[in-house]
Order: C-alpha cells, then structure tokens, then sequence
C-alpha cells in the first residue's frame, strides 16, 4: 500500500495569530499591527436599490478586524444603509448575523459608525442600499494583526507541527485530498481507506497489462465513512473486476480526508497540541541536546495518545 498527497490543505487548524498569542510574541510597534483597506471607497455614492452597492471583499484571515463607516452628508431625504457579508472564497457572499448599522439619515450623518467582525470567514465585505438621494459615505476595513520579525519561521512551524501530529494519530486534519495504491483488488469485499476521517471517494481507477485505465463505477460499491479507517464495501452482488492488472500500483484510490476545510472544523484538542509542539520546537530551534528531543512533551503525547488510529 502507497499513498501519495494530491491536494494540499488550503488552510491550518492554528492561526498565526492564535500561535503569537500562545507563545506571548508581539510585535514592535502599533503602526506595524494595523493597516486599513478600504470595501466602498469614501464619496458621493448614487441611489442603489436592495444592497446592489457591493464593496470590495477583503482578506480577514488572521486578523482582528474593525469595519468603519464614516458617513458624510445625505442628500435631501437620503438614507443609508449598510451591512457586513462574509465568505469562504470571496466569492459566494453571505450576510453576517449581527452586521447590520445604524441606518443613516440627515439627523445622523456626518458621523462615525464601527463594527468588529467576530465571525469565522476568510473574507468579508459590506454591502450597500442608498434611498431617495445621493449620499456621502465610505467603509474601510482596519485590520490589525501584531507581526512579528519571526511570522514566517512560526507559519512554517504551524505547518510543520501539523504533519507531524497528522502522522502520530494517522488521522487528518485539514480537508485534503490523497490516492491510495494497491498492487491488486483485495480478496474481501473492502478496500480499507486509511487517514480518517474520510469524507469521500473522488474515484477508483484501474490499469491493465497495457497500461490501460478504467473507472470502476461508483454504483458498484458503497463508501463507509462512518467506521475509522473508513472503506469502500462492495454493493451487494457486486464483485472486484477481474482484469489482469499491471504488476505494480494496479489499483488507485483517490479520495478526500479530514474534519473539514475550516479551521473550526478540526477538534479542539488537536489545535491545542498544534501550539504545544510549535512551543517547544520554538524554544528548542537548535537540536544540540539530542536526549532533550527525544520525546513529545508529555501534554502532546497525553492529548493524541487517545485518538491514535492503527495504521491500514
């Protein structure tokens, strides 16, 4: 049995900003910890029915976010409303609960208005409806996320802490997509699929003496994702296709593993071991004590001691 990694994890279970936060690291300065990008550029915006003025999305991951509306004047019987949407992929927009303002109006403009954002989306944006009359207004985003001179030694660290607890419990984390190889179709009825928890089979293809491929239908098998490793189980009547296969990696299984493709999504308990060994792999950078490397700090071994699964 050969795995081999298809598609990557777009995200980590740990933030930078929760591993500085962790590990106590600020920055040097507040003019270094925030920035302020705008959605709905400050000016005299025309009438716009049902929140059709759409803002630009911006980036909110990893930071503490403040969304600023500063209004000027409205016009004569004008008003102005404006609320917060978030997303995935800066794509598909939702409205976020609570991110409504204050409606604005002649009695109250020329004014400051401010919302954090609280929510748990890569992106967000503000949308607009402007009634009766022009009005003057704009929304910026001030991100603030503390950098420190060691932000890319500690992502990497993220990285790297995750492999190697996704190695320890032979699990998966983070949604990401792996092949599974076999020399042959096994004797039984299912094909154990390791690195729980899987989420699905993408395809199960097989190779000829020719080096020929073919789909082995999906009707012709049922995936179990409830059982940890999960398998592939022959439908009832069903049977491995008889091909003769080439002599090696004759069977190819892809499919999708892990709690999900949000960092919310993976347990607790795996984050908090994810910043447990980035602690000790930052304070311990150079290996020149070989005893002291030799386990995972007791907290790391305790938490993913109860969770390993056997390998397949």
């Amino acid at each position: 049995m050969k795995t081999k990694l298809i598609t990557a994890p777009t995200v980590e279970p740990v933030t930078l900003a929760e591993l500085e936060t962790h590990l106590r690291i600020d920055s040097n300065s507040f003019a270094d910890d925030i920035e302020s990008v705008q959605s709905i550029a400050p000016g005299s915006h025309a009438v716009a029915a049902s929140y059709a003025l759409e803002g630009a999305g911006v980036d909110v991951l990893n930071y503490a976010a403040l969304v600023v509306l500063s209004a000027g004047t409205c016009g004569s019987g004008g008003t102005v409303d404006v609320k917060i949407q978030e997303s995935d992929d800066d794509s598909t927009y939702t409205d976020w609960t609570g991110g409504a303002f204050t409606q604005v109006t002649e009695a109250n403009d020329n004014a400051t208005y401010e919302k954090a954002y609280t929510g748990t989306k890569q992106y967000i944006r503000v949308v607009s409806t402007v009634a009766v009359a022009a009005s003057e207004f704009g929304v910026s985003v001030i991100r603030d996320a503390p950098q420190s001179v060691e932000d890319t030694y500690l992502t990497n660290l993220i990285i790297s802490a995750r492999r190697i607890i996704e190695r320890i419990l032979n699990r998966r984390l983070i949604t990401q997509m792996w092949e599974l190889a076999l020399d042959d179709f096994p004797a039984s009825e299912a094909i154990r699929i390791p690195y729980p928890p899987l989420q699905s089979i993408s395809s199960v293809t097989y190779y000829d003496t020719d080096e020929t491929s073919a789909t082995f239908s999906s009707s012709k098998y049922h995936v179990d994702t409830y059982s940890e490793p999960g398998r592939i189980m022959l439908a009832y009547g069903e049977v491995w296709p008889s091909t003769t296969l080439r002599t090696v990696n004759g069977v190819v299984v892809r499919f999708v593993c892990g709690y999900g493709g949000a960092a919310s999504d993976v347990p607790d308990e795996y984050k908090q071991a994810i910043k447990m060994l980035c602690g000790e792999l930052y304070e311990r950078r150079e290996a020149s004590d070989p005893q002291s490397f030799s386990e995972l700090p007791y907290g790391v071994q305790m938490i993913l001691g109860l969770d390993r699964v056997v390998p397949v």
